[in-house]
């Protein structure tokens, strides 16, 4: 192991060796690739759906297969979509040699606008058609050309789910028509909105119904989390109390990417025995980092769902917003006017729901902002 690398990454992938567990999961994407099934892959934001799907590109190295992965959320149209994959797949090949040579002159064909950013160097792929259907058929065409390569293509396709949004009549039929006639190239579709992409691929009359496996990504377990908090200091001489791995997973409910944000911050502090004194001290600084930033969301939400998130946070999971006993414990007022703050809540991304029990539960997005309100109101 590179010693130079803090282990307790906070972005991006590296190798399996900085990643933890979801065994399970990845057993069950390898089948599906193996086997010629599509996959949809839900959780929330930031659990690290994107760190499991390079996961299984790492798996797939030598098995005669090309991965790619694209993200789509700053796309708002089907323009975006289509150049935003056209530069995925630039970007995976070597331009000189194979399939990077072909793919290089079939999108000459296509009369393609490419720059690079002065700052970054990176590539920049534009299309400048005067009609939409252009679009469409050059979508279709980026798609037919991977399908027409001698391997097996894994495409996936992060945050799905803006293609709900795209102005275009028909998206989804449009492009489940595209990926119904692939016979080489296999689909990961990857979304941090849970409803909705339940709703694409759930529902019988929408394109998507039943086209796919679904995998629902939840928390990694916390005995598979503390072992791999407990090696990584070990690996590099150094011990932390079990108290203090305790407290680190509960304070971040095993929240990945908040979980990960504490580890690199006490393993970054350098000592060789980390307390949960420690660990308590860093969390404090976490929360004192972010408090102005915190502090604004007040002037951006109504008084009402101010007073909901902050009740929320305290209840840590709320199963009924609308019961009296609630209501009246912090003074939030009638319950149809509670219905429609934590409508805006879960719209603004402030607020998500989770299936418990038979139950729908809320819960802040943001865990430190969690932990900020209930300590400070």
């Amino acid at each position: 192991m590179n010693n130079d690398v803090n282990p307790f990454l906070v972005k991006g992938y590296k190798t399996k060796k900085y990643f933890c567990d979801r065994e399970f999961e990845l057993k069950i994407l390898t089948k599906n690739i193996k086997n010629d099934v599509n996959t949809t892959l839900t959780s929330v934001r930031r659990l690290g759906k994107t760190a499991l799907i390079y996961r299984l590109f790492e798996e797939l190295e030598g098995e005669n297969c090309a991965c790619i992965f694209t993200d789509i959320y700053a796309c708002t149209e089907l323009k975006d979509l289509t150049e935003t994959l056209a530069l995925s797949i630039f970007n995976k090949f070597p331009k000189k040699r194979g399939i990077g040579r072909r793919f290089l002159d079939f999108l000459t064909s296509l009369r393609p606008v490419i720059t690079y950013d002065s700052l970054s160097g990176q590539p920049e792929i534009h299309f400048e058609f005067a009609q939409p259907k252009e679009y469409e058929h050059t979508l279709r065409s980026l798609l037919q050309f991977l399908d027409n390569q001698k391997i097996k293509v894994v495409l996936a396709i992060d945050e799905f789910q803006q293609i709900v949004d795209f102005p275009e009549k028909n998206i989804e039929a449009l492009l489940r028509t595209m990926i119904q006639t692939l016979k080489s190239t296999l689909f990961i579709f990857s979304g941090s909105k849970k409803r909705m992409m339940l709703e694409m691929f759930n529902t019988v009359n929408r394109p998507f119904f039943s086209s796919t496996q679904i995998i629902g990504l939840e928390e990694i377990p916390t005995d598979s989390y503390k072992e791999f908090i407990r090696a990584k200091f070990e690996e590099r001489n150094r011990n932390i109390d079990d108290e203090a791995i305790d407290f680190i997973l509960e304070w971040t409910l095993a929240h990945t990417y908040y979980t990960q944000i504490i580890c690199n911050g006490v393993f970054a502090g350098g000592k060789k025995k980390v307390t949960i004194e420690t660990v308590k001290q860093l969390c404090d600084e976490q929360l004192i980092v972010h408090q102005t930033t915190y502090m604004q969301y007040r002037s951006l939400l109504s008084p009402i769902q101010w007073q909901l998130l902050v009740a929320i946070a305290k209840e840590g999971l709320l199963t009924e917003p609308q019961a009296k006993c609630f209501l009246h414990k912090y003074k939030i007022g009638a319950a149809s006017s509670v219905r429609k703050a934590l409508n805006a809540l879960i719209d603004k991304e402030m607020v998500y729901s989770i299936e418990t029990k038979g139950k729908t539960a809320y819960r802040v997005y943001n865990v430190f902002l969690m932990r900020w309100l209930e300590r400070t109101f």
